[in-house]
């Protein structure tokens, strides 16, 4: 069966009456770079000086060179331009596509298209929308069997939230700019492209992925792009040229590929917010109609009318890292610790030697506290983390190596971020993921690949046993132990032939060496580190 053909579809912000700046640059584009087939505008289509232009155009002096299809209203100025909320033909190849809906052309591409600005009353004005409206469409569409998402969203206001986790949307605060309802209806719609307009700027945000990643099926896609108004004069992109095949003819494979720089989904923490602030309302309703029956029961005190505490008030302590059940040969404060490995310390975290190392300079990144596992890491030791980590990578890449840093959170009490060099000469990071990965499959463990832009804390909870590949690339690989699990699994890939050829130190205890020798190692790698330690700068 042939590929469908794409459709060339062009995208506009905020036109503002301004009819003849948008069709003389389409038709400038088209004369370029051959037809397209539709330009679809989002934000304010008509201006406060749009009158006589659009006049000619409705009566037909004057033609749009290309089918156009348009959002309503958003404000009172503009209301009578839209004679029909059902959406109707406004002048030859200019359609307004309603105040709600999905247009589904011949190509079977699918639209949906919300037209106003947000408003908190029911029943919203003719120019805006309010949370019925929403719902209403979402229900519309969702109710679609094997709905899987559309292909284009129009909205004139931006989503809430939508700059998290990506670039930077410049001077738009995305925490305070947008549509909460428009948020939702991007999270259920899960459009493969949204266009919005009315900030008079141009945002083109890292695509999004739909769904969770190693918990639910690989879903397509979603890219964000809001314009900037036509004929600006700060040269603001204002038209947005793509081509799009409808996902309904679509290769399943093809539809779900995930760019190399797609991020986590920034509305999924927003809906999880929405929901934990519902439940924090019911239990607090709760506990409000129980307080007065659990006075002798000692679940704390309430707080006086005066914000203040009775008795001595005491500043709030930071949390304490839990404390290990029995001797823990890492926690830098235990009597336990070779100290005579550490080579680097941080404000939470520290650098020692491998006891048994597979080379001289395999190094551990191990928290001070005491912690099991990277997923139960509190944001200032995890920013401490990944600064050894960046260190650790100019250090050896100085040395003409790569690194490669694993975790195995299962049978071991303490976090430790195992780090081995690789020297470059000898292995390329593609040769050492396809050896985990062909090592994995001969022993029948699944090792899957983490997306660039997430992390372990999205795929693992706290307490779940892994194991956890991570090289200096980026590239992440990761297993979720259910089962017996070979503790040497990550020293054995790296010690192979296929990678350091060292089979025989692929188990540490027959690679112990004098305290001697290992302070002398420890000694050298602490000198030629010293340049790349930031710890011995702040």
């Amino acid at each position: 069966m042939a590929a469908a053909a794409p459709l060339r579809v062009l995208a506009c912000g905020d036109v503002e009456g301004r009819l003849e700046a948008l069709f003389g640059r389409v038709r400038a584009i088209q004369s370029k770079s051959g037809p397209f087939d539709m330009l679809l505008c989002v934000g304010n289509f008509f201006g406060s000086t749009s009158e006589a232009e659009w006049a000619e155009y409705c009566t037909g002096t004057k033609k749009a060179p290309i089918p156009t299809y348009v959002l309503g209203a958003n404000n009172q100025e503009t209301v009578s331009y839209f004679p029909d909320v059902g959406g109707c033909e406004l002048a030859e190849n200019i359609t307004y596509l309603g105040r709600r809906g999905l247009y589904s052309g011949a190509s079977g591409l699918q639209i949906a298209y919300l037209s106003g600005t947000e408003s908190q009353y029911e029943p919203a004005p003719a120019y805006s929308f309010s949370e019925k409206d929403v719902a209403e469409l979402k229900a519309f569409l969702l109710s679609t069997p094997d709905f899987r998402g559309v292909d284009i969203l129009l909205t004139s206001p931006w989503p809430r939230y939508v700059g998290t986790f990506a670039n930077s949307a410049g001077e738009i605060d995305t925490r305070k700019c947008g549509s909460k309802l428009i948020s939702d209806l991007a999270a259920s719609l899960k459009p493969r492209y949204h266009f919005a307009a009315l900030e008079k700027a141009y945002y083109e945000r890292l695509p999004y992925r739909n769904h969770t990643v190693l918990q639910e099926t690989p879903k397509h896609v979603s890219r964000f792009i809001a314009l900037a108004d036509v004929g600006n004069t700060s040269k603001k992109k204002y038209l947005y040229a793509f081509s799009i095949v409808p996902m309904s003819l679509m290769d399943p494979a093809e539809l779900v590929k995930q760019p190399q720089d797609t991020t986590e989904n920034p509305y999924r923490k927003s809906q999880k917010e929405a929901q934990k602030s519902k439940a924090f309302l019911c239990a607090e309703e709760e506990a409000a109609c129980q307080f007065f029956f659990n006075l002798s029961k000692h679940q704390g005190k309430k707080r006086p009318s005066d914000g203040k505490e009775r008795g001595n008030s005491q500043p709030k302590q930071a949390k304490k890292p839990p404390q290990p059940s029995g001797p823990c040969w890492f926690c830098l404060a235990s009597p336990e610790v070779e100290k005579h490995l550490v080579v680097s310390i941080g404000t939470h975290c520290y650098l020692a030697l491998a006891k048994g190392g597979l080379l001289p300079d395999h190094v551990l990144i191990l928290p001070i506290g005491h912690y099991q596992s990277v997923v139960d890491l509190p944001s200032e030791v995890v920013e401490e983390v990944t600064k050894y980590k960046s260190a650790l990578k100019e250090f050896f890449r100085s040395k003409g190596k790569s690194y490669v840093l694993f975790e195995r959170n299962y049978k071991s009490q303490h976090l430790q971020l195992q780090v081995i060099p690789v020297p470059l000469d000898r292995c390329t990071a593609k040769d050492i993921k396809e050896s985990f990965i062909a090592q994995a499959q001969k022993q029948n463990i699944e090792l899957l690949e983490i997306p660039e832009h997430s992390d372990i804390t999205q795929v693992a909870r706290s307490g779940t046993p892994y194991f956890y590949v991570e090289l200096d690339t980026g590239e992440k690989l990761f297993h979720r132990i259910r089962g017996p699990f070979p503790l040497h699994f990550g020293r054995a890939v790296l010690a192979s032939e296929a990678v350091l050829a060292i089979p025989h130190r692929a188990d540490w205890r027959r690679c112990a060496a004098e305290p001697a020798v290992e302070a002398a190692h420890a000694r050298f790698f602490r000198r030629d580190f010293q340049p790349f330690d930031f710890s011995l700068r702040d």
